[in-house]
């Protein structure tokens, strides 16, 4: 082919197929638009009907990604590909990946199963998988959690679904479960007034349900007692530090004394 006949040909190929791709680029900038346009909306009533966040979360990710594909197929559509032969294509492929992919269509499963029982909910503080921390969000196939030194925890949703949620959040309360022993010539009821002094004196620990104080183990080298009150969740970190740290300056101050390991130097004689 000679120069003018490739370029007659780049014109017929730029006049049959140029209005179908500029009418494609118009319909991905307009479908964008309104694509998100309407997820504000649904978001703006979700808010006014105070859907819970986690759900609206979830819901707004699937709204989110199912309008995307009738934009891409409308797209296809509009460049002149058959969308039924497509549609077609695309069901044998959804079957080929879902095969492939069950893990993540376990996880989907999963979200969904989340969402329908609400074991959990977006600022539960859990413990799941060998983790601990704050719901952030519940995706469509992962939840996030921000861990207790702000570390960002992904969980797969099935797993998640599957296996056992500890959930601190649920009741409102928690007990700080301390153990703190002392040396066995130290007082018994002594040792409990220096524990009840400590815990009636902060502000953050409920009076009911009481605190429990009581020796739990006569161990081999000190006395141990258990040390239990009660807080709000959002105060269980800052009870558990506060009472550790005033327990031990109140033992130092009554004389009670906390057994440590004491070294031994063993002197050989020749």
């Amino acid at each position: 082919m000679d120069l003018q006949e490739w370029i007659d040909k780049g014109y017929e190929i730029i006049v049959d197929f140029g209005p179908k791709v500029i009418a494609a680029i118009a319909i991905w900038i307009i479908g964008s638009w309104v694509i998100k346009t309407l997820i504000k909306g649904v978001r703006k009533t979700m808010n006014k009907r105070e859907f819970d966040p986690s759900l609206q979360k979830f819901l707004l990710n699937l709204v989110g990604w199912v309008l995307k594909i009738v934009l891409i197929i409308v797209i296809l559509g509009t460049l002149g590909i058959e969308t039924t032969s497509f549609a077609a294509v695309l069901a044998a492929a959804g079957l080929a990946i879902g095969l492939a992919l069950q893990g993540s269509l376990g996880n989907f499963a999963g979200g969904v199963l989340l969402m329908i029982f609400k074991p959990i909910k977006i600022g539960d503080l859990i413990e799941a998988q060998g983790e601990v921390g704050v719901v952030k969000e519940i995706e469509i196939f992962t939840t996030k959690l921000t861990g207790l030194s702000n570390r960002e925890i992904i969980i797969p949703n099935a797993a998640l679904s599957n296996g056992n949620i500890i959930n601190f959040s649920t009741e409102g309360t928690r007990r700080v479960d301390l153990v703190f022993g002392v040396g066995y010539d130290s007082d018994i009821k002594q040792t409990k007034n220096v524990f009840k002094s400590v815990l009636d004196a902060h502000p953050l620990i409920l009076k009911d349900p009481a605190p429990t104080i009581a020796v739990s183990e006569l161990a081999d080298s000190s006395i141990n007692f258990v040390v239990r009150p009660w807080c709000n969740t959002a105060d269980y970190w800052t009870v558990f530090f506060d009472v550790t740290e005033q327990t031990k300056e109140a033992l130092d101050a009554a004389g009670i004394e906390i057994p440590y390991p004491h070294a031994v130097e063993i002197q050989k004689q020749g």
